[in-house]
């Protein structure tokens, strides 16, 4: 019974077919897919390499009193820009104006004494000169000589001591002149103030911090280069005693802010520290930027991107593989395939392993 069954069935399916053909319908056949491809070859290749970075001022200076004192002015705004002389706060001058009036006292009197001091050595010479001239006439004893040579000697004595507090007191004036100068404090460079955590009547001293100016003319984007790269580039054939060298070869850089606004002038690396960080594997780097328009701030963020040439090598685009580092366009192959190799571009993720992928000419000819 089951065999009779079996013929049934089969005897169904011939039926069905030979009807399907009378009827000059065609029976589907497997269409096979079509997909954009490549064929592997050789190029040159630029890679972005972006390092995290923040901006310094090339000259930036911490502003503190030289003295002590009650802060009487504070003549500039946080975020304003100075130039180099620029007054910036004033301390209570008038404990070291009453200095400079009490040294310059000291130094007239002095003064004076020196000049006593040196009439007194000249008479004192005088009478020795004299007494020589009597003695070798044979009219004054040599006790007489002794004693004027005594006088002289001594009262030549006073003279430079005088002389040496003249100097002393000169030194006090120009001492207390000087700390009169820092109540007025000025900008050392051109650049931009920074916060101003004082206020006008506070005490101040050497120890308080006033503000920070920025000297923003030419800025450091400071970051770290990973171990790994310098490992490369020793591979490379960078020698440990020409960094100088490489890093004069370094093509030019761009920095990019934290919102993708790219800085419109390049910058240079320019250092690179010598010593291997323990905690972070990396090592410290600076690149410099110009700033004629004052654009760029001290501690600013962003990104430092250096263009990586690499020549002769297997590039395909990024989208033809499924995990992948490069420039956001294409990526670099090392290893798996081989000049000559034809690859899947557009839509290699819905390839299935086994599945027969036309190329363009194949695809031309199946339909």
């Amino acid at each position: 019974m089951k065999k009779i069954n079996a013929l049934v069935g089969v005897f169904a399916l011939f039926t069905t077919i030979g009807c399907l053909t009378a009827c000059g319908l065609d029976i589907p056949k497997e269409k096979l897919t079509s997909f954009e491809t490549i064929t592997v070859k050789k190029s040159d290749v630029e890679l972005p390499m972006k390092f995290s970075a923040k901006l310094k001022g090339q000259s930036d200076v911490t502003i503190t009193p030289q003295v002590s004192g009650q802060l009487m002015r504070i003549c500039v705004t946080e975020g304003q820009r100075v130039n180099r002389g620029q007054v910036l706060f004033v301390i209570d001058s008038r404990n070291a104006q009453h200095e400079v009036e009490a040294a310059r006292a000291n130094l007239q009197a002095a003064q004076a004494n020196l000049s006593a001091a040196q009439a007194q050595a000249n008479s004192a010479k005088l009478e020795y000169e004299s007494n020589k001239n009597l003695f070798d006439k044979k009219i004054v004893s040599s006790y007489m000589l002794e004693n004027s040579r005594n006088s002289y000697n001594q009262a030549t004595a006073a003279v430079s001591q005088a002389k040496a507090a003249v100097t002393q007191a000169q030194s006090s004036v120009n001492r207390a002149r000087v700390n009169l100068g820092f109540c007025t404090i000025t900008a050392p460079v051109t650049g931009v103030i920074g916060e101003i955590p004082v206020r006008t009547g506070d005490q101040v001293s050497p120890a308080t911090y006033l503000t920070i100016l920025s000297g923003n003319t030419t800025m450091d984007a400071e970051f770290s280069v990973s171990e790994a790269i310098i490992e490369a580039q020793v591979q490379a054939g960078m020698k440990g005693d020409e960094k100088e060298k490489h890093i004069a070869a370094l093509p030019d850089v761009t920095f990019v802010m934290k919102n993708g606004t790219e800085y419109k002038h390049k910058g240079r690396i320019t250092s690179l520290t010598g010593v291997v960080d323990a905690a972070t594997g990396s090592l410290g780097a600076k690149a410099t930027f110009p700033n004629p328009e004052g654009h760029l701030f001290s501690g600013v963020q962003g990104t430092v991107v250096l263009p990586f040439q690499q020549k002769g090598v297997m590039v395909i685009p990024q989208n033809a593989v499924v995990t992948s580092a490069g420039n956001g366009k294409d990526v670099i192959v090392n290893s798996g395939l081989k000049v000559g190799d034809r690859i899947v571009t557009e839509g290699a993720n819905n390839v299935q392993e086994g599945q027969r992928v036309l190329f363009s000419a194949e695809a031309k000819s199946e339909d």
